[in-house]
C-alpha cells in the first residue's frame, strides 16, 4: 500500500479534499492527466475566480434529490472557506447577489489549495493520466502516467464534460459504472441555449443585452439577458438553461419593473407616441423595434385600444421562446446530472455498495445556481469526503 487516499483529478474539488485529508495525517496522492491543476479555477469568474457565494443554500441546487446536499453544505459554509481565504491573505470583494471574487487573480484561490496540500503532505501529480482501475483485497489499484497507487480509499473527483478544451471528459461516470454506481443523464448546464431559423429576427439582434426575468417551469431568475448570433445567452438564460428540456419554453419578461395597466398609462399620458418610443424608454432601441414588429401594433398609442395594449403587455410581459438546443458542453458551466445521489451517503459522500469509494463535486448528480455555488458544493462535498476517506 502506497497511500491512504487516492483521488483522481486535481480541480477545485479534487484538490481541497486531498487538503482536508492530508490535514487528519493521511497519506494523500492526487492524479491528474492535465498538465496543471486547477484549470477550471483559473478560468472561473473572468479570471478572478467566483470562489463561493453568500446566500448558499440547499434549494439553489437540482439533483433527483434536492435534499441530498444538504449535510455537506451545512457542515462546509461560505463562512468557513471565507475563512481560509484571509487565512491566506487574499483579498475580495462581493460583486452582486452574494457573489465573492478574488480582487486579484484566480491563481490565488490555486496556490491556496496547494499550499494547503504541501502543509498536510498531500502529494499532487499531474500529466498522470489514468489507466486501468480495480479493487483487490481491499485496496484500489490505480494506473497513472508510469506509476502505479494502492489505497483504501478512492475519490473520483474528476468533474463533467463541461468546457472539453482544459480537457473535461466524462471520465467520472465510466469508472462510476465500472464500479456498479447509477449515474443520472448528464447534460450541458449554464448554458447558451440556441434558437431555430423562424426565430431570426432576434438573432439579428446579437450582441444587445437588456434586465429581464427568464423562466422556465417554476424557475425565475431576474437577471440580464443577452440575444447572440445563436440565440439566447446572459446570465438569467444560463440560469433557466440548467431547469430547461427539450420542447420546453422559455418566457421572458422584458418589462419587469412595469406592473399594471403600465401601457394605457402611457396611452393617457403620450396618446401621440408610438408604441416604440414607449418600449425604448424600458429597452434598448433596437430590441424595442424588433419587438413591436412581432407585436404589430403601429401608429400613435392615442389610437391603439385599450384590449390591444393589454394584450401587448400580457405579451412583453411572459414572451415565449422556443429553443430547439443548448451550445452544448463546449459552452457549457458546468454539467447537470451525474453520479446518482441514492449511490451515495450524504454525510460522507462514500457509495454505498462500495466501501472506501467516494465521490464530490461536478462529478455528482448536484448542480448549483450561476454565481459561486458550484465551487460552494466542491469545497463542501470535498470536506465531507476529506473527513471520511
Amino acid at each position: 500500500m502506497t497511500h491512504d487516499v487516492i483521488i483522481l483529478g486535481a480541480g477545485a474539488a479534487g484538490l481541497f479534499c486531498a487538503a482536508t485529508a492530508a490535514a487528519r495525517g493521511r497519506r494523500v496522492v492526487v492524479l491528474d492527466h492535465a498538465e496543471k491543476p486547477g484549470k477550471k479555477i483559473l478560468i472561473s469568474g473572468g479570471g478572478r475566480c467566483n470562489f463561493t457565494n453568500l446566500h448558499t443554500a440547499p434549494d439553489r441546487y437540482l439533483s433527483e434529490n434536492p435534499h441530498f446536499a444538504r449535510s455537506a453544505l451545512s457542515r462546509y459554509t461560505p463562512a468557513d472557506f471565507l475563512a481560509l481565504v484571509e487565512a491566506h491573505g487574499i483579498a475580495w470583494h462581493e460583486k452582486t447577489l452574494g457573489q465573492l471574487f478574488c480582487d486579484g487573480s484566480a491563481r490565488q484561490i490555486v496556490d491556496m489549495l496547494l499550499d494547503e496540500c504541501a502543509r498536510g503532505g498531500a502529494q499532487v501529480r499531474c500529466n498522470s493520466p489514468i489507466g486501468a482501475v480495480r479493487h483487490a483485497d481491499g485496496l484500489f489499484h490505480v494506473a497513472a502516467g508510469e506509476g502505479s497507487f494502492a489505497a483504501p480509499s478512492l475519490v473520483i473527483a474528476t468533474g463533467g464534460p463541461a468546457i472539453p478544451k482544459i480537457g473535461a471528459t466524462g471520465f467520472a461516470y465510466d469508472l462510476a459504472r465500472q464500479f456498479g454506481l447509477k449515474v443520472v443523464q448528464p447534460r450541458p448546464a449554464l448554458v447558451p441555449l440556441t434558437l431555430p431559423p423562424e426565430a431570426a429576427l432576434f438573432r439579428e439582434l446579437s450582441g444587445i443585452a437588456a434586465p429581464v426575468e427568464a423562466a422556465c417551469g417554476k424557475a425565475r431568475f431576474a437577471e440580464a439577458a443577452l440575444f447572440t448570433h445563436r440565440g439566447l445567452s446572459g446570465p438569467a438564460i444560463l440560469q433557466v438553461s440548467s431547469y430547461w428540456q427539450r420542447g420546453e419554453a422559455v418566457r421572458i419578461d422584458f418589462v419587469p419593473g412595469r406592473r399594471g395597466d403600465w401601457l394605457l398609462e402611457a396611452k393617457r399620458q403620450r396618446p401621440r407616441a408610438g408604441l416604440r418610443s414607449v418600449l425604448a424608454e424600458a429597452l434598448p432601441e433596437r430590441l424595442a423595434t424588433a419587438l413591436v414588429e412581432q407585436i404589430g401594433l403601429p401608429g400613435e398609442m392615442g389610437n391603439l385600444p385599450d384590449k390591444a395594449l393589454r394584450a401587448a403587455q400580457d405579451r412583453l410581459r411572459a414572451w415565449e421562446f422556443q429553443p430547439n438546443g443548448s451550445e452544448g458542453y463546449a459552452k457549457a458551466e458546468v454539467t447537470a446530472g451525474g453520479i446518482s445521489t441514492a449511490e451515495l451517503s450524504q454525510r460522507t459522500m462514500e457509495a454505498r455498495k462500495v466501501p472506501g469509494l467516494y465521490a464530490i463535486g461536478e462529478a455528482v448528480d448536484v448542480t448549483g445556481w450561476l454565481g459561486g455555488y458550484n465551487f460552494q458544493w466542491a469545497w463542501a462535498s470535498a470536506h465531507a469526503a476529506g473527513l471520511a476517506a
